[in-house]
């Protein structure tokens, strides 16, 4: 008894799935009929165009209406892919933009970096050139200019006039320098040198 009721259950399901098979290959039209067990499984039935009593079934309308309904599903794809390929290029192109801006602001950065690094070398070369000048006056004449600079200048000259000295192994003007000064002056320039040595 179960064993003849398991074979007609299994008949059933192979008859059942040959006649969605002959309905999709268009052989048979069971659309109608089979609907509402497309619609109890989730799945959405074929639809059928609307015939009269009388009339026949059309296989070149069915046909063309697979066709058109296939082509629809196209034109939703590619326009779902066009809408995800614009997104993308604006995304991209956002993304160039904020690397150009960065890569000009390395840019701008670098040449501050090398014009900053070319004026220090410029100023390294002046102060040492009036170190030398300086150094090669009469002590009243290098007091006279000394005491005409700022006092960040004149602190550089003193330092550089104190490197060259040491650098020839000779002994430096600068304490005759600070003799001859003012004192205010020496001592102004003597603190400041003590505090930023």
């Amino acid at each position: 008894m179960g064993k003849t009721l398991v074979l007609l259950l299994l008949i059933i399901a192979v008859a059942a799935a040959g006649l969605v098979w002959f309905d999709y290959l268009g052989v048979l039209d069971v659309k109608t009929t089979l609907a509402p067990v497309y619609r109890f499984f989730g799945l959405e039935g074929r639809s059928q165009p609307e015939q009269g009593k009388d009339e026949l079934l059309n296989l070149d309308a069915e046909r063309l209406a697979i066709l058109v309904e296939a082509d629809e599903l196209r034109r939703r794809e590619m326009e779902k892919q066009t809408a995800d390929f614009s997104t993308r290029q604006t995304e991209l192109e956002q993304m160039a933009a904020e690397l150009e801006t960065r890569q000009q602001a390395l840019d701008e950065r670098e040449q501050s970096m090398t014009a900053s690094g070319d004026s220090a070398a410029r100023r390294a070369q002046n102060v040492e050139q009036n170190a030398r000048y300086l150094n090669g006056m009469p002590p009243d004449n290098a007091v006279a200019i000394l005491g005409a600079m700022s006092d960040q200048d004149a602190i550089d000259v003193i330092k550089k006039t104190e490197e060259l000295a040491q650098a020839a192994g000779t002994a430096s003007i600068v304490s005759v320098w600070f003799q001859r000064m003012p004192a205010e002056r020496a001592a102004e320039l003597q603190r400041k040198m003590a505090e930023r040595p």
